[in-house]
């Protein structure tokens, strides 16, 4: 070849090349699929202030977060977060989210009918009772602790009479847990043991919440085993190494060793929340927990 051709081809060469290296560099990037999709669920009450100042913007967040599912924690006066139940339904239908639970704190016999018909109209399945109801939740602000007057069998006879209800309605009641129910009563009784020995399963079962659960100094696995298919929701929380909440992965729980049995616990749906946020935001803190999921297994 002579040098005037080669020095002809050296650019077309080059040209070549560059093409070549620009096809690679644009390829595009295959997406996993299941890892890039929204999944999970999410405690509104992480969010509580946010959503009473302004429900639309922290939805989209939620959302934008990447969950699919959410619990409300902000029921009054026949409306949820100042909106009537079918706005409500429409806000999160508009933003793709799906109402699965509610909390329901000020629930008792009076109010029952109507706070049924309102989580109907607003799409939910679970009606959840956050703490004992119509008054037998004590806190005691000076100590910083949570407690209960009635004791477990008074505790147990007002949840099946509320579940019978919610159940003839086609809801299902839920009793959420805390780590006070795991100490004894006046009567010697575990709270939380008498709850699942006594409440008729037809009418009453659990969301077990894993940081209340941990701090009690109990193993939840060991309640799967002995209640089989009673925790039909979890709250997924993490806790840092002085016993704060923390953001799920940020923490010290071993969520994969609890989520290796969800399906002898009975779980159906799973919540994120962080009652208290400490090094962030409650914005920031729900996508540090979105992305902790995914360190576990969670889907």
């Amino acid at each position: 070849m002579s040098k005037k051709l080669k020095m002809k081809m050296k650019p077309i060469l080059l040209t070549c090349a560059i093409m070549a290296m620009s096809l690679f560099s644009f390829k595009p990037i295959e997406k996993s699929g299941v890892a890039d999709k929204p999944f999970g669920g999410l405690a509104l009450y992480t969010v509580r202030d946010a959503m009473m100042k302004e429900a639309r913007a922290t939805l989209s967040s939620v959302a934008q977060a990447g969950y699919v599912n959410v619990e409300s924690a902000g029921y009054n006066n026949g409306k949820f977060y100042n909106l009537s139940p079918s706005d409500f339904k429409s806000l999160l239908d508009e933003m793709k989210l799906t109402p699965i639970s509610a909390h329901q704190g000020t629930v008792n016999f009076e109010n029952i009918d109507r706070q049924i018909a309102d989580l109907k109209l607003a799409g939910f399945k679970y009606f959840v009772i956050p703490v004992p109801p119509m008054g037998l939740f004590t806190y005691d602000n000076v100590n910083k602790r949570m407690a209960m007057k009635g004791g477990a069998k008074n505790l147990a006879e007002i949840l099946d009479k509320l579940g019978e209800k919610c159940l003839a309605a086609g809801l299902q009641l839920l009793y959420h847990n805390h780590d006070f129910e795991f100490l004894k009563d006046a009567d010697g009784n575990v709270v939380f043991d008498y709850l699942l020995e006594h409440c008729n399963p037809k009418f009453v079962n659990f969301q077990m919440d894993l940081y209340w659960v941990t701090k009690a100094g109990v193993d939840p696995i060991a309640y799967f085993k002995r209640y089989p298919g009673r925790f039909k929701i979890w709250h997924v929380k993490d806790m840092d190494d002085q016993g704060r909440f923390a953001p799920v992965g940020n923490g010290k729980i071993d969520f994969k060793r609890i989520l290796d049995n969800k399906k002898l616990a009975g779980m159906q749906y799973y919540f994120v929340e962080q009652d208290a946020c400490y090094n962030e935001t409650a914005l920031e803190a729900i996508v540090i927990s979105h992305k902790g999921l995914s360190k576990f297994g969670f889907k």
